[in-house]
């Protein structure tokens, strides 16, 4: 397991402006396992500091804790023995006594706000007539998103346009997660990224000396590893009657992203199924996805999972439970070999999306485009045109069919001023190369270009 800890640079410098401003009051925020301890126990390291993470026991019981932990902070045991009944007496009697420059950081904030509502209320006071005026900076973090930004960044909650600045943070994009996997190619890295994604958590787990496909069987085939049950201890914090959410989420992860075809796969009732969908997206467990040449909201979306961790889940542990509790695993392998290679080919498609930001510039949107049975994997918008790109996971060279048919479909988007990529794991034809190097609008990315990223 890797211990190191890896990039996160533009957010450790985040940190360090805030911090020469002398008083800030910040919020971080993400889903767990991304790695927001991490990042701001590295930046408090060597500075004075009172790390607090809250629990989902009493009121009293967090007041307490917090209590000693300041006290640690101060270097007083007297602090500790003082009677203090409230959080607004524990931060003035603490403000009084602190460092200039101190850190103040609330980890799991929204635990607080499950046992007493009342608490951003409470906390807007001890930021509005306390904290506002000395040189202390405290920090709230949470990995309930959808608390986060309802309770603390949203505008009916008390504390809103308390904040001095925010970070929500996302897992890794693929380039980064080569740091996990020193020396690994890219074929390996983006296995790797189709079933830990960019969850900085996750990727440590595994094991680089022991190859992608083995550390796919251990980490999550395996009973009684880490990642076979963390799915779904990851939704039930989240959500009640997580069976329903549960069935929803198997049928997106199964390609079913359609609305119509979710609720036909789920049998709900449409307004129960609109509900799930709602408190789904709220929690960023899921996402709408849009042709990405259309501005405008319409029904023409599709669904899916915010993470290939857990797409994978759902698609093949969740799916195949009563076999691998009975420990089948080379038979569930052996059954799903073919869908696996189909979900690395998605996630390849999602890779390559990343990719075009570094390939292109001026770039507006980035995503895919579809209409009715037509579909093209890759649409990069620029102000003065379309990127339109195909990519193909296949051992097969791919040749200049896969131009020609592009080259169709972009008749139906409607734009004249059209640029061509074409991705390949594999390579491309020597017919495919020619026709590359005699027009400019086409650009082939092949093995070599892959293994830069």
């Amino acid at each position: 397991m890797i211990e190191q800890f890896i990039n996160r640079v533009e957010e450790l410098k985040w940190l360090e402006r805030e911090s020469l401003k002398g008083n800030a009051f910040l919020v971080i925020y993400g889903r767990r396992r991304v790695g927001k301890t991490e990042l701001i126990k590295r930046f408090i390291k060597d500075r004075k500091h009172v790390y607090f993470l809250a629990t989902r026991s009493s009121d009293r019981d967090n007041i307490e804790s917090l209590q000693r932990e300041m006290a640690r902070s101060l270097g007083s045991g007297l602090f500790m023995k003082a009677d203090l009944g409230s959080w607004e007496e524990l931060f003035l009697e603490f403000s009084e006594r602190a460092e200039d420059g101190t850190i103040v950081v609330i980890d799991e904030f929204p635990y607080l706000i499950e046992i007493d509502p009342a608490i951003p209320s409470i906390f807007q006071k001890i930021w509005d007539e306390i904290l506002s005026s000395r040189d202390i900076m405290m920090i709230l973090n949470g990995s309930s998103i959808g608390m986060m930004e309802n309770h603390v960044l949203g505008y009916k909650s008390p504390l809103y346009g308390r904040r001095t600045g925010q970070w929500k943070l996302k897992p890794f994009h693929f380039k980064d997660i080569s740091g996990f996997f020193p020396g690994t190619s890219f074929e390996e890295r983006l296995r790797y990224f189709s079933f830990l994604d960019g969850i900085p958590h996750y990727l440590k787990m595994a094991d680089p000396h022991l190859g992608s496909r083995r550390n796919m069987r251990d980490l999550l085939f395996m009973k009684g590893s880490y990642l076979f049950d963390e799915a779904e201890n990851l939704l039930l914090q989240e959500v009640r009657r997580p069976h329903n959410y549960f069935s929803v989420l198997r049928a997106i992860a199964e390609g079913n992203r359609r609305y119509g075809d979710i609720c036909n796969r789920t049998r709900f009732s449409k307004s129960s199924l609109s509900q799930y969908l709602s408190n789904l997206e709220e929690l960023h467990v899921i996402s709408r996805e849009y042709p990405v040449t259309q501005r405008k909201k319409s029904r023409n979306a599709l669904y899916d999972l915010t993470d290939n961790y857990c797409r994978f889940w759902f698609r093949f542990i969740y799916s195949n439970r009563g076999a691998l509790e009975e420990g089948r695993i080379d038979d569930v392998l052996e059954a799903e070999k073919q869908d696996l290679i189909h979900h690395e080919s998605r996630v390849f498609e999602d890779v390559c999306a990343q990719l075009m930001w570094g390939l292109e510039t001026d770039l507006v949107r980035v995503g895919r485009w579809w209409e009715r049975s037509e579909e093209i994997d890759v649409v990069g918008l620029k102000r003065d045109g379309l990127i339109l790109g195909e990519c193909k996971w296949s051992k097969k060279k791919v040749d200049e069919r896969l131009l020609k048919d592009l080259e169709e479909k972009a008749a139906l988007v409607h734009e004249e001023n059209v640029k061509y990529y074409l991705f390949s794991r594999s390579g491309f034809t020597k017919n495919c190369m020619e026709i590359s190097d005699q027009r400019d609008d086409v650009v082939l990315i092949g093995p070599a270009e892959l293994e830069r990223f």
